[in-house]
């Protein structure tokens, strides 16, 4: 072991180094949710008789925001990092197109495959193959679509956080309708002055 600089492949500031091996971050993204579910559960308050009463709304509601906070952070982590020698966005939609084509590259190796806007505020990013949802199966279509959902927290959360870091307050929703598909429709809130 030394305490030498790394050599050349290294370069922290090249935004496409890989730091992290891919299967150790699939495998991170798919422990999260029932990561949040089991501590959502634990820090339930107790009920009478010193048993947890925990209702299923209020834990998933706890399991949400759990995750959307790990992945907002997130998301400002990496546009703080992978940002910072570009030239400032001048315009929402330059700032959506890196989140499609970086952002989304840095987290999930693949750019989004469409990009939709009409002008006023809302965007619809549509990933085709989301890498997250590439090895779910269950027996029947409609219940491998509810299960997934929750794994698309996360990510909602990684968009707020990377739009809140340049500026841009919006709400992100997701939905699935058919895996490995994704939609994530961003919503930008203008302040009034």
């Amino acid at each position: 072991m030394s305490f030498e600089t790394p050599l050349p492949p290294y370069n922290a500031s090249d935004p496409y180094a890989t730091f992290l091996n891919a299967s150790c971050m699939d495998l991170l993204l798919i422990e999260m949710v029932p990561m949040a579910y089991r501590l959502a559960s634990e820090l339930a308050i107790p009920g009478q008789d010193g048993v947890k009463a925990v209702d299923e709304d209020e834990q998933r509601e706890a399991a949400f925001r759990r995750l959307e906070t790990l992945g907002y952070r997130v998301g400002q982590g990496l546009v703080e990092r992978f940002s910072r020698d570009r030239p400032r966005f001048t315009d929402t939609l330059d700032v959506i197109k890196f989140l499609c084509k970086d952002m989304w590259t840095l987290v999930f190796r693949k750019q989004i495959d469409n990009l939709k806007t009409n002008h006023r505020g809302v965007y619809v990013l549509t990933d085709n193959s989301f890498k997250p949802f590439s090895r779910m199966s269950m027996a029947s279509s409609s219940e491998a679509v509810s299960r997934a959902r929750p794994y698309l927290w996360f990510p909602c959360g990684v968009i707020r956080g990377g739009l809140a870091s340049m500026g841009i307050n919006a709400t992100v929703q997701a939905e699935t309708s058919e895996l490995p598909a994704a939609t994530f429709q961003i919503k930008t809130v203008t302040t009034k002055s």
